[in-house]
């Protein structure tokens, strides 16, 4: 008789192979928290607002550029050019940056995962706030550190007293993210100037500024200095920093993969140095620098996400339902607010997907992307529904 009361065969067999496969690999993957993508839709009508993506199409010019490349054969049989001299011009340029401090990758998440395998050594600790992206913990393993994760000040901001008491002589990272992801709350220019101010220099820190052309003007004046942080002023202070920003959001390329890293040269070089041999392919290469020619449409749109994302806190207020206030393309309806209505966050999405609408469930609580005006529209009959 086999261990547990289980005879030779299927069963058994399978107990064995998930054991040997799990010695294959390092102990703490099977503690691993899994990425999870949001939940297909029962209808198939339903508006996606789940993995926040923007509702608009790529740029035309864009559009033009992918299609010039692909009609004149855009010479996929060939490799891309592995520094990405031409975007990292254009970045440059764009973002008023030395090139030699720019890191493009396939993805700021990517380039995420890259940076923590670059600082954590075995064992080393990595300090996040938490709740806030789903990929951090998981990188941070994979990386063979350890998540040390800072909860949340009840406002959905990041507590940064309380990340810099955790910070040990095993401290190998920092991650800030602002506007955090699923919040949308940001930090205010002066607390993140304080905090690096306070951190040691031999510690790196990544801010994640993935949703930050969702923010007031990106921190550039007084008032918006004083909610959201100008990541780039701080990085040209700390060389020890790293911002990450994306193509995904604002400029409507998820599909494409594609991100980049604005920070010293001294930090820059060794992250080029792992980066995936030809990881970001020619079409991202080519849809980017494209997309940086029509920046003043990309934030148009991004503007009027905003007043979307408003117009909907305000109609959710109206039904007694409250968020914390966002800078990003999304709400955030956390545990307390739901259980002040009576309903867990799975009854939540189930209300929602009842309405034809899909929302992503986030341990605790309930992410709203704000895209179509129609998904919108069908977040509040599913609130009205929960009355």
């Amino acid at each position: 008789m086999a261990p547990g009361g289980l005879r030779n065969g299927a069963g058994w067999r399978a107990v064995m192979v998930h054991n040997r496969r799990m010695q294959w690999f390092r102990p703490e993957l099977a503690d691993l928290p899994s990425y999870v993508a949001g939940k297909r839709p029962r209808n198939a009508d339903s508006v996606k607002l789940s993995s926040n993506e923007v509702p608009f199409p790529p740029t035309p010019a864009v559009a033009a550029a992918l299609v010039a490349a692909v009609d004149h054969g855009g010479a996929l049989n060939r490799y891309p050019d592995m520094s990405c001299a031409q975007l990292t011009a254009a970045l440059a340029a764009y973002e008023d940056w030395d090139p030699a401090g720019i890191v493009v990758g396939n993805g700021s998440t990517a380039l995420i995962e890259k940076f923590l395998q670059a600082v954590v050594t075995p064992g080393g600790e990595v300090v996040s706030p938490w709740r806030s992206f789903e990929a951090y913990p998981i990188a941070t393993i994979a990386a063979g550190g350890r998540f040390i994760g800072v909860p949340l000040r009840a406002d959905g901001t990041h507590d940064l007293e309380g990340m810099a008491a955790a910070l040990t002589e095993n401290t190998r990272a920092i991650l800030l993210c602002s506007p955090n992801n699923p919040t949308g709350t940001t930090i205010p220019h002066a607390e993140v100037a304080d905090f690096l101010a306070r951190v040691p220099a031999r510690i790196p820190v990544l801010l994640d500024e993935a949703y930050i052309h969702f923010a007031p003007a990106v921190g550039e004046s007084q008032a918006s200095r004083a909610v959201v942080q100008n990541g780039k002023e701080l990085a040209r202070h700390y060389p020890n920093l790293v911002v990450a920003r994306t193509f995904s959001k604002a400029f409507a390329l998820a599909g494409l993969r594609l991100g980049y890293l604005l920070t010293s040269a001294a930090m820059a070089e060794p992250l080029r140095r792992i980066a995936t041999p030809f990881g970001v392919n020619r079409l991202a290469q080519v849809a980017g620098q494209a997309a940086l020619t029509e920046a003043p449409t990309v934030l148009e749109r991004a503007a009027q996400l905003a007043r979307a994302r408003d117009e909907l806190a305000a109609q959710l207020a109206e039904a007694d339902w409250h968020t914390p206030t966002s800078y990003a393309n999304f709400l955030w309806i956390d545990a307390a607010e739901l259980a002040r209505h009576g309903v867990t966050a799975a009854r939540f999405e189930d209300a929602c997907m009842d309405a034809g609408v899909l929302v992503r469930v986030l341990g605790e609580g309930v992410r709203i992307s704000v895209a179509e005006p129609e998904g919108s529209a069908r977040v509040l009959a599913a609130v009205r529904a929960l009355e």
